[in-house]
């Protein structure tokens, strides 16, 4: 059972108390309602003392033999309501303050407990904290080393692509460099070698031969586009007139 179903457990016995004290005897039960509270228990030693002080019998100080007897009402006297003796009253009052005084313990009672509940409460929430804030230390030294780690990994990262860099701009360098000579060498030897083509080979006279047949042959085929074969004769013509001039410049100029 929970704290509120104790506490109202124990109302429910004080009211029943007081329903006991005479008419107009009255007193008010409270108790702490604190929601912060509602998550605990009341232990068994509590019970057990609760238990125990509200069977504790009331005290009667009320004498049966001292009590007045009622007097018989005169003839004269108009009869009235019924009073309390004093006796009755201060018996009542002694019921009322015992009550009271039981109500007063008892709630000091659950006022400890409570206040037990409280700090004990307060004691978990505060090692919570004090865990979670462990933890949030301890993720936060962990993120440092791993930064501080990957930091020292890409510097070293960065420093070896700056060493394949400079490698590679270096190669770079050497083979332009070395196409360079290569091309000015290949300049020089085409230069040198035309300049010895130039030196062997003899001047020669050239004029265009059998230009008469080319002129007819032209005309020939723009006027037969679809009947080439009327050229025919005029193509071996031309074709004798170049053989004879082949013939001619060879016994000109003899290789």
């Amino acid at each position: 059972m929970k704290k509120e179903q104790y506490i109202k457990i124990f109302n429910n016995n004080m009211r029943q108390s007081a329903e006991k004290l005479g008419p107009g005897q009255q007193w008010t039960l409270q108790h702490n309602s604190d929601p912060k509270h509602t998550a605990e228990v009341l232990s068994e030693d509590v019970l057990q003392r609760m238990r125990d002080a509200s069977q504790t019998p009331v005290s009667n100080k009320e004498n049966p033999g001292q009590q007045a007897k009622p007097q018989a009402p005169s003839a004269r006297t108009q009869p009235s309501k019924p009073q309390q003796s004093p006796q009755f009253g201060s018996a009542a009052s002694d019921n009322r303050e015992e009550l009271k005084r039981r109500y007063e313990r008892e709630q000091a009672i659950i006022q400890e407990e409570l206040a037990r509940i409280a700090r004990k409460e307060r004691e978990a929430a505060r090692q919570d904290i004090t865990r979670a804030v462990q933890r949030e230390r301890l993720q936060t030294l962990q993120e440092s080393e791993k930064a501080k780690q990957l930091g020292k990994q890409l510097e070293k990262k960065e420093a070896e692509l700056k060493a394949l860099d400079a490698f590679y701009r270096e190669q770079i360098a050497q083979l332009e460099k070395r196409n360079l000579d290569h091309f000015k060498t290949s300049v020089e030897q085409f230069h040198a070698a035309a300049n010895r083509s130039e030196a062997n080979i003899k001047p020669r006279c050239m004029e265009p031969v059998c230009t008469n047949l080319q002129a007819q042959i032209l005309l020939c085929y723009r006027e037969n586009r679809n009947q080439t074969l009327r050229c025919s004769d005029l193509a071996k013509e031309y074709m004798q007139c170049i053989d004879a001039a082949k013939k001619c410049l060879q016994r000109a100029w003899p290789l």
